[in-house]
């Protein structure tokens, strides 16, 4: 703002307006805007009111520049406005949006040296916070410290209970949910859309949906609409069960109801047909969509596109993700992969290769899945030359192998009986940090028992049964096999004492 127009600040009124200017400008995230503008009213002597401060400390934690809001409330408690109770639960809400739980208690305990009094947005923050921590009984001994016996004997707080309520549903503790859900009926607490969608969602969670649809007809009864958060609730129960017929039925209902849904709504849909292996339906429902004037965000194109690709229908897929780049929509990572897989699957090597060439054409950089999935089909057709290349332009591209990459590597050494090849590429892999699991050792054991190098494979085998990792019965298998083979029957049985005894 140009220095001509504050120079004519004369009155106090004209300083109320700037006042107005500094919050407006807080609320559309133009902080430095904001600052500068306060300290031009500070240079000519008027300091902004506390509620001003306010919006800009809020500002502040909303950007997450914490020591700047910090630093911002030191003024005031040098110089005035003297901070308030919303000031020390604004910034407090901040440090418990970024999990410094730690941090927000310390100012917590810094408002009675300030003698600011706490009230219940206090307690609610600090115990929504310790809740999501899974500390509920800190939580309730905090509730004991900021609210006297007095506030107590007043009607439970809406918010309180809900956050309560929320965190015994997820502790698994339901009876303990229900009593604060009594306990807010019979103090007659007016229950919110929010807490009746934290009730239904806790009984879903738990696969108790007659109660969840109960409450569902007592939310309707008291003449509360539920929202989408609510729908949402019960059509992602419904498809996680595979009850895609429920899940229609809400749907159907949400829209009689004009109840818009949004991409979460539109993904669990999308999902929930394919998964029930009716792409046909979704891509009518996207034609839909697309008949209507609403073109659908990228995820729901890739749900489909993989859904095409389970089915091994890669045609029908690769024509998706043509309407998807015709109504100009860039394809991801995702939608990509998706269908490399598919190609993959459907032994198409060479035209996985040409989609992993279109990606790099279309700026999309492939990932670590990209070429562990062509490195695995190269090394299946036995194109090992081709494969090793593969690793090269990975490392050119600073992509770095991980354990699936060397896995599958070591795996097709030592099906060609390259064992030293596969000993080196689990150096290499130890030198990177990369640390081998079972799958690194049973390929290597493999690989050994093929060459009949037994005292090796055997050695090999020592090493994961002492190495703590999760040993499941195939590298023991391997050993018996070939030791029966071999006829030392005294071998296999030892070994098959380990893994009963594992």
């Amino acid at each position: 703002m140009p220095e001509i127009v504050l120079s004519k600040i004369s009155t106090t009124v004209d300083c109320l307006e700037y006042e107005g200017v500094i919050r407006d400008l807080c609320s559309e995230g133009k902080l430095d805007a904001a600052l500068w503008i306060r300290s031009k009213l500070m240079a000519k002597g008027y300091i902004p009111d506390v509620v001003t401060h306010n919006y800009l400390v809020n500002g502040f934690c909303k950007a997450g520049h914490l020591e700047k809001a910090d630093c911002l409330i030191r003024e005031m408690l040098a110089q005035g406005p003297y901070p308030n109770c919303v000031t020390f639960n604004t910034f407090i809400k901040g440090y418990c949006l970024k999990g410094d739980v730690e941090k927000a208690f310390s100012l917590f305990s810094s408002m009675a040296e300030h003698s600011i009094r706490p009230n219940r947005i206090t307690c609610n923050i600090l115990l929504h916070a310790l809740c999501k921590k899974g500390l509920m009984e800190d939580g309730r001994k905090l509730l004991e410290e900021i609210l006297d016996d007095k506030c107590e004997k007043k009607p439970v707080d809406l918010i309180t209970s809900t956050i309560l309520m929320d965190s015994c549903f997820k502790n698994g503790d339901t009876t303990e949910a229900l009593h604060h859900w009594m306990r807010m009926l019979q103090e007659g607490t007016r229950i919110d859309v929010v807490a009746y969608n934290v009730f239904i969602h806790g009984f879903c969670s738990s696969h108790d949906v007659k109660l969840a649809f109960s409450c569902f007809g007592q939310m309707l009864r008291s003449g509360i609409l539920p929202d989408l958060c609510t729908y949402n609730t019960f059509i992602s129960y419904f498809c996680k069960i595979g009850r895609f017929d429920k899940a229609w039925n809400i749907l159907s209902f949400m829209l009689a109801m004009r109840v818009t849904p949004d991409w979460i709504t539109r993904k669990m849909i999308f999902q929930g047909l394919c998964l029930n292996g009716d792409v046909v339906k979704a891509k009518k429902i996207l034609y839909w969509m697309l008949e209507n004037s609403i073109v659908p965000e990228p995820h729901i194109w890739n749900v489909i596109i993989h859904g095409y690709g389970k089915c091994g229908e890669v045609d029908a897929a690769l024509r998706i993700k043509d309407q998807m780049v015709a109504l100009g929509i860039t394809p991801d990572i995702y939608t990509y992969n998706t269908i490399m897989y598919a190609l993959v699957k459907d032994g198409k090597v060479d035209a996985a290769l040409c989609i992993k060439d279109q990606m790099v054409a279309s700026a999309v950089t492939p990932d670590i899945y990209t070429y562990n999935t062509i490195m695995y089909a190269l090394l299946k057709e036995g194109k090992v030359d081709d494969a090793l290349s593969l690793k090269k332009e990975m490392e050119l591209c600073h992509l770095f192998p991980d354990v699936v990459t060397y896995n599958i590597l070591i795996g097709a050494a030592c099906d060609l009986g390259w064992v030293q090849y596969a000993l080196q590429l689990h150096d290499e892999m130890c030198r990177r940090g990369c640390h081998p699991d079972v799958i690194t050792y049973t390929e290597l054991i493999k690989g050994y028992c093929m060459k009949g190098n037994f005292k090796e494979a055997r050695d090999i085998f020592a090493k994961i049964w002492t190495s703590g990792l999760q040993v499941d019965g195939v590298p023991c298998k391997i050993l018996i096999n070939k030791y029966c083979r071999k006829g030392d029957l005294q071998s296999s049985i030892g070994l098959f004492e380990s893994l009963l005894n594992g």
